[in-house]
């Protein structure tokens, strides 16, 4: 019981706080029409920052904690039957461990939380305004990746022994619009919080939950360095520069959005009915 209450707080925590923020706008640091080597390098390690925190702490309290609230609800009304059966992540329907929700909170909520901030400021600024543009991304990341990846894949056995299916479906549904507003509202506000990096001793403090999680996810770093040196590297390259600001390529982006959305919701709705179903 107190474990799930300490999910029930990291939830309404990590919620609320976004929820109270995602109304204001995404702030990005001002910028000369033709930035220096140097300025590219800091803009790109405010972006990182920016994913690494907020995707973290969105994660771990949406996500990690969110999903494990989601995970007991679905066990107890799976009913009697479903109790002390193995799920396929080898765990027993029923059981609540401390450390199986700490290690699902974490490496769920850390990987599922920085993934989807990456790529939420990538299509950031193909997206409405906040908080229409949290729920698409919740939307999108449900329909997309939610019945192919998790937590709505229609070949998950697990939904052979919780539910019931409907309840499935609409309470990660839920949960994922919820995670979308969520993040939308801690980058915003981090955006505005998050000084580009600098020699101040204030801003450096800014950077060290950053800087600490970069240093433990070393191999995640590394592949970051290596896209900092390749967009430096393009940025020099001012065809390309105004090709990507134009107003051409925010449209661009936004039909391939819809498309991709369009193309995978067919699969998502079949998902989905198939669970519903069982």
């Amino acid at each position: 019981m107190a474990v799930m209450a300490v999910c029930g707080v990291l939830l309404v925590a990590g919620l609320g706080a976004g929820l109270a923020w995602c109304r204001r706008p995404f702030h990005v640091p001002a910028a000369e029409p033709r930035l220096s080597a140097n300025e590219v390098a800091r803009r790109f390690v405010w972006y990182c920052a920016l994913a690494i925190t907020g995707g973290i702490v969105a994660g771990i309290t949406v996500i990690g904690a969110g999903g494990r609230l989601a995970m007991r609800l679905l066990a107890v009304t799976g009913g009697d039957a479903a109790q002390g059966r193995i799920t396929e992540a080898d765990q027993i329907v029923g059981e609540i461990t401390a450390t199986g929700t700490r290690d699902f909170i974490l490496f769920t909520g850390i990987f599922g939380g920085l993934i989807t901030a990456g790529i939420y400021l990538v299509v950031r600024r193909y997206l409405p305004r906040n908080p229409l543009g949290g729920l698409a991304f919740g939307a999108g990341l449900l329909v997309v990746l939610g019945t192919i990846v998790d937590p709505l894949r229609d070949d998950n056995p697990d939904f052979d022994i919780v539910g019931p299916g409907w309840l499935s479906v609409a309470v990660f549904s839920l949960l994922a619009l919820a995670y979308g507003l969520a993040l939308a509202g801690w980058m915003a506000r981090l955006s505005t919080w998050l000084p580009l990096l600098s020699r101040e001793w204030r801003v450096l403090a800014r950077y060290a939950l950053p800087a600490v999680l970069a240093v433990v996810a070393y191999p995640v770093t590394a592949v970051l360095v290596v896209l900092g040196l390749v967009l430096v590297l393009a940025t020099r390259w001012d065809a390309l520069v105004d090709a990507v600001r134009s107003h051409r390529a925010r449209l661009v982006g936004r039909v391939a959005l819809v498309a991709l959305l369009v193309l995978a919701l067919p699969g998502a709705l079949a998902s989905m009915a198939d669970i519903v179903g069982r």
